[in-house]
């Protein structure tokens, strides 16, 4: 990716389906611009604390001390007027008041990278990442590996009988699967049948 830098700010959205490496992505852009000396501020979704509490944590255990909060507000609250690059973990989260956020910071002249699911455990688009996605100036689509086939996976299988959108979890309670092994749920399929599909 290729960014141009001048005094506008703009929205990076990194997606993809869990064990994508999103939040690696997402470390990795941090630590650049750390490197470059630039001022950093790093938030996630108080509901995931799967591996820590405050701290950004991908899956191989890569991670930075972040801030967790509950609401996107939250974020332009704590935002400090010289940071330069604002990014937030498990976008998907947080509700639709996110996008206004995101496009208020970067109209401010910051950086803001956001990661996030964009397909919840049935296929779906989840929560405000098909906005994000649409008004980004860059979007990078993570793929994972199936764990049936190896193949390129896009979907996130969930692995219990959970119905509620939101269930945080890791490997013992999701899958990346590719679109021949995603199974999306019973109810899903039974509703597709009768629509035709």
């Amino acid at each position: 990716m290729q960014i141009v830098h001048g005094k506008s700010g703009w929205l990076e959205v990194i997606c993809g389906p869990m064990f994508s490496g999103k939040s690696e992505e997402l470390i990795k852009r941090i630590r650049r611009a750390q490197i470059a000396r630039r001022r950093v501020q790093i938030f996630k979704h108080g509901i995931d604390a799967r591996y820590d509490a405050t701290s950004i944590v991908s899956h191989s255990q890569q991670s930075l001390p972040g801030v967790a909060v509950t609401n996107a507000q939250e974020i332009l609250n704590l935002v400090d007027d010289r940071t330069e690059l604002v990014a937030i973990d498990e976008g998907q989260f947080f509700g639709e008041e996110i996008v206004d956020v995101v496009n208020k910071l970067a109209n401010l002249g910051k950086r803001v990278v956001i990661a996030g699911l964009d397909l919840d455990y049935r296929g779906l688009p989840f929560g405000p990442m098909p906005q994000l996605m649409c008004r980004a100036e860059y979007v990078t689509k993570q793929l994972a590996i199936c764990m049936t086939c190896g193949d390129p996976a896009n979907f996130t299988q969930r692995l219990t009988r959970d119905t509620a959108q939101v269930v945080v979890g890791a490997t013992e309670t999701y899958e990346a699967r590719c679109r021949c092994h995603f199974e999306p749920p019973v109810e899903d399929r039974v509703a597709g049948k009768a629509n035709g599909a």
